[in-house]
């Protein structure tokens, strides 16, 4: 473990309380990106609007985003600029999203909802939830964006009880249809949600994008309070530590970039998501601004695409590969899927491993068992319209695509150290797979 004279406890500590703000704070997408941009405007970075135009300085800061949905910041070198340093993250995660006239009426009122993503259905019963989005309101002329969450305890999906199910622990299948529809109250709130909306709005809903999210705190715990445990720490706890070792950098040569994407867990196919335009019309316009042709930048750049990664479960180990499984808490992982579902291979896994060994961060390797079909994440995505060496990391963790995930607290750590080295490197190809990084 890495703080074993106690000197960084305070830091460690202070750094793995704001991890946890942020973690409780993003209660849906939308939450988490206004977050991040709220972090960027604190740190003296300026707001660009896709319809303007940009006028880009010498040691300016700035960022873009896209359907309040995603973000992507950046900074400009004094001097002439080599190429880009970028990170990809995903600020979703798999949740229940509430259906347009959801209201659903039996002996009680209920809301209807539709699976977002490939979560673990069961984690989400006999938990009190709430409500978080983002909602469109009429106005005079046209119509405005407005953020909300229902901060109550509002809802909790019941299990049947067994004496009514008893093969609720044999292989049930959970049918989003019945078994996962939340109950909001008893008859007499029929109508009352729609109120709700309206007056949080300030006006006629005209549309909404509503999730659920669980109210349940993000905690550490241990002997040793060595990990943690909330919901979405897939991905916004690599969110986190980008932005973290993105703001804390070293000036370099190269253009840091940082980005949070929407919709990797339904495919990343999104105006705001990772398979669209978003990223590659960003780094067109930086280009121009500093007067350099986008293919020269980049031809001497590189991606760390930042999504958490399966540990070797201490109750299933024969599930992980035998001499590829991470540990929480055991440094940061890069991935490799010979299939390219991660975009990891020798060349990219020599410069990520570099970056960490200069910051003194232990690394991992993640294989899937040969017989179990993984994942995949935003690198292979964004790589098509992006094309340059890409590495896949992540942090270990239990229980992914729970509603309420466990990681490491010295893991959160690592990354950041891990991604400040990063965002201070300045990189440049020498030959192909040869680079000068410094």
């Amino acid at each position: 473990m890495p703080f074993e004279d106690g000197e960084e406890e305070p830091l460690m500590k202070k750094e793995i309380r704001e991890l946890m703000d942020f973690l409780d704070a993003s209660k849906s997408v939308y939450h988490a990106i206004d977050q991040l941009c709220q972090l960027l405007d604190r740190n003296g970075y300026t707001h660009l609007d896709s319809g303007d135009d940009w006028d880009l300085v010498p040691g300016g800061k700035y960022y873009v985003t896209r359907c309040a949905a995603s973000v992507i910041a950046f900074r400009i070198p004094e001097g002439k600029p080599k190429g880009f340093m970028m990170s990809a993250s995903h600020s979703d995660r798999p949740t229940f999203k509430i259906k347009e006239n959801g209201e659903l009426e039996n002996k009680y009122i209920r809301l209807a909802t539709e699976r977002y993503g490939g979560m673990i259905m069961s984690t989400w019963m006999d938990r009190p939830l709430s409500v978080a989005g983002r909602l469109m309101v009429q106005t005079p002329d046209g119509v405005k964006m407005k953020l909300v969450d229902i901060d109550q305890d509002l809802m909790i999906m019941p299990n049947v009880a067994i004496h009514m199910n008893r093969t609720v622990n044999d292989n049930y299948k959970w049918n989003p249809a019945t078994d996962t529809i939340p109950m909001l109250g008893d008859l007499d709130v029929k109508g009352a949600f729609a109120k709700i909306l309206e007056d949080m709005g300030g006006g006629k809903v005209m549309g909404h994008d509503l999730f659920l999210y669980l109210r349940q705190k993000a905690t550490v715990w241990g002997i040793e309070q060595e990990f943690m445990s909330a919901q979405a720490l897939d991905d916004l706890q690599c969110t986190w530590g980008c932005v973290q070792g993105f703001l804390k950098a070293r000036p370099s040569e190269s253009i840091p970039v940082f980005c949070s994407f929407d919709s990797e867990e339904v495919g990343s196919r999104s105006v705001s998501g990772a398979d669209s335009t978003f990223l590659s019309g960003v780094l067109l316009r930086i280009a121009k601004g500093v007067g350099i042709d986008v293919a020269r930048l980049l031809s001497n750049s590189f991606m760390m695409s930042a999504d958490n990664a399966h540990a070797v479960h201490p109750n299933h180990p024969e599930l992980a590969d035998p001499k590829n499984a991470p540990v929480v808490n055991g440094g940061v992982v890069v991935k490799f899927n010979a299939n390219q579902k991660y975009t990891t291979d020798s060349v990219s896994a020599a410069v990520a491993r570099t970056i960490c060994e200069r910051a003194g961060v232990p690394t991992q390797t993640y294989y899937n068992r040969p017989d179990i079909a993984g994942g995949s994440t935003l690198g292979y995505v964004s790589m098509t319209h992006v094309s340059v060496p890409t590495a896949d990391i992540g942090l270990a963790q239990f229980a992914m695509h729970s509603c309420y995930e466990t990681a490491g607290v010295y893991d959160s750590e690592y990354i950041i150290k891990a991604m400040t080295e990063y965002f201070s490197t300045s990189l440049t190809v020498t030959a192909d797979g040869e680079f000068i990084l410094k």
